[in-house]
């Protein structure tokens, strides 16, 4: 008889996993994780890690969760699907209490099933929307910034500003133009300045004048960087380019895909400014990851340029986008996360926890960034001159946190030669205790 087939041979033989390379992976198998509860994960060795990157930035509420799971076999058992060209209960219910939640006037909510795809619906609303606010003009460029990312999608790729993730592709999304992220630690237009300038943010006045107001149809960005190596706005940085885009009459968009519900110490990164978007994307701490849904917010002012006969509606429709189990895990992560305040321990145990790792003795860092429980460690392989440990040397300090049993994440695939930077996004539920685990851990690593 045939042997059974273990986990780790269908994987090999089958399983084609993103981001990674998979020449040589019997080598270095991925490992294999078989269950999960608080900020917890087991693989199937019975190793326990702290997961300090919340699976991929999502899971704010913790593993484990009962009424979520409950929530969702309910809705599953009452009525397993049902697409929203018609309506359902946990869907009008979801998106009203997402646009309670939201700041400033967004208020008309677009389902999708991820944090891509919603980025994908931005665009398409902003462009459309702009040929019907300004008549006779093209609205239809993009302004985005290098280092961030937006998805994988082609139009929201083509706003990721991570050569790497895109060469393969192009060309991508036309009418896509980036300008310089806020990253502080290497700032070409503040490093003979005593202080920051906002000139970052200026960039964008000055590229939407050099195209031509009539062009651009919107602005996109995260109020903190994250994929891309974790860069906060800075002070007053948001509400330059809020009227920037109010002044020419450009589109705001503010991707919250990651920062959005209680990563930053907030419900909403873009909360710290207090300003008011447009267009507002969401997804990952949308259901803490228990199922895939992605959210796209929009102003009853944008949400105007759509009504009129057939040829002025949203020509979209998502198949999956919306699904009612993924509604009922919305609304049932939501009562955790508005129960618990969970916003309010991000804003008390991220410090404690920067503080702990910025207190690490060790001549391969740089610079510890962050906001909230959202933060990222740069390496250098030299102080003075800052220049990025080789991604080789990171990844084995990345292994060795691991080892130590904790997971953190890196910024590979974005800037060539600037792989290094380890991110640390753990759940929400974080205590100072487990925040001590995650920097003894790295302070091991990096000694």
């Amino acid at each position: 008889m045939t042997p059974t087939l273990t986990t780790r041979d269908l994987d090999l033989r089958h399983l084609w996993h993103g981001n990674a390379q998979h020449l040589g992976l019997e080598n270095r198998p991925p490992l294999e994780m078989v269950a999960a509860d608080g900020v917890w994960i087991e693989d199937s060795e019975g190793r326990r890690y702290l997961d300090a990157m919340a699976g991929l930035w999502c899971v704010n509420v913790g593993y484990g969760r009962r009424e979520i799971v409950d929530a969702v076999a309910a809705q599953m058992t009452r009525m397993p699907y049902y697409p929203l060209t018609q309506s359902h209960t946990p869907g009008a219910q979801l998106a009203a209490r997402v646009a309670e939640m939201l700041p400033g006037e967004l208020s008309r909510i677009f389902f999708t099933n991820s944090g891509s795809e919603a980025v994908e619906t931005a665009l398409k609303i902003a462009r459309q929307s702009q040929r019907k606010r300004f008549p006779g003009q093209n609205r239809y460029k993009i302004i985005a910034r290098h280092r961030g990312y937006h998805g994988f999608t082609l139009g929201a790729v083509a706003c990721t500003g991570q050569a790497a993730r895109k060469a393969a592709f192009e060309p991508v999304l036309p009418g896509v133009l980036h300008v310089a992220p806020p990253d502080a630690y290497r700032c070409n237009f503040c490093k003979t300045q005593p202080g920051c300038s906002l000139a970052c943010a200026d960039e964008f006045d000055r590229v939407i004048r050099m195209e031509g107001p009539e062009t651009v149809a919107a602005v996109i960005l995260e109020p903190v960087i994250g994929g891309g190596g974790v860069f906060p706005a800075p002070g007053g940085y948001l509400e330059s380019i809020r009227a920037t885009c109010t002044r020419h009459g450009v589109l705001m968009i503010v991707d919250e895909v990651i920062t959005g519900f209680g990563r930053t110490g907030k419900l909403f990164g873009s909360d710290h400014a207090g300003i008011k978007p447009d267009i507002m994307t969401m997804a990952k701490g949308l259901t803490s990851g228990y199922l895939p849904l992605g959210a796209t917010a929009v102003t009853p002012e944008v949400f105007q340029a759509f009504q009129g006969g057939d040829s002025e509606k949203f020509v979209q429709v998502s198949t999956f986008g919306g699904h009612p189990a993924s509604c009922a895990a919305g609304l049932a992560n939501l009562d955790i996360l508005m129960r618990e305040r969970l916003w309010e321990n991000a804003a008390s145990v991220g410090p404690y926890l920067m503080d702990r790792l910025r207190a690490i003795d060790s001549r391969w860092i740089g610079e510890i960034r962050g906001r909230g429980l959202m933060m990222g460690i740069e390496l250098v392989a030299d102080r003075a001159t800052r220049e990025p440990l080789a991604e080789p040397e990171v990844i084995a300090r990345m292994m060795a946190i691991r080892r130590a049993g904790v997971l953190v994440g890196r910024n590979n695939d974005t800037l060539s030669g600037h792989g290094n930077i380890l991110t640390i996004s753990p759940p929400l539920i974080l205590t100072e205790a487990q925040a001590g685990i995650i920097s003894d851990a790295v302070a091991g690593a990096l000694r």
